[in-house]
């Protein structure tokens, strides 16, 4: 189906379009949606929370600000418990 057309209908129609995509087009736009959807129609996907998805990069500042002491305040800092810090940090 033509984009143009797709695009028209739902700026028409925007409460009709299937959740949570009209979520999506709401949020990102009508191209980065169609990007979403050729890239990963036909499968389900699981959506993990920002903790999840962003935990390397946290678990590597930890890293970077480890002074070998200051467990308590990283796991503060970074929402983790200070064993799971303690794992990642000697791991």
């Amino acid at each position: 189906m033509e984009k143009e057309l797709l695009k028209k209908v739902a700026k028409l129609h925007p409460g009709d379009v299937m959740h949570p995509f009209g979520i999506l087009l709401k949020k990102v736009g009508f191209e980065a949606t169609c990007a979403f959807i050729e890239q990963f129609s036909g499968l389900t996907i699981y959506v993990p929370s920002f903790k999840k998805i962003f935990a390397g990069c946290l678990e590597e500042e930890a890293r970077k600000e480890f002074d070998g002491e200051n467990f308590q305040e990283l796991a503060i800092k970074y929402g983790y418990s200070e064993r799971h810090l303690r794992r990642v940090l000697y791991a």
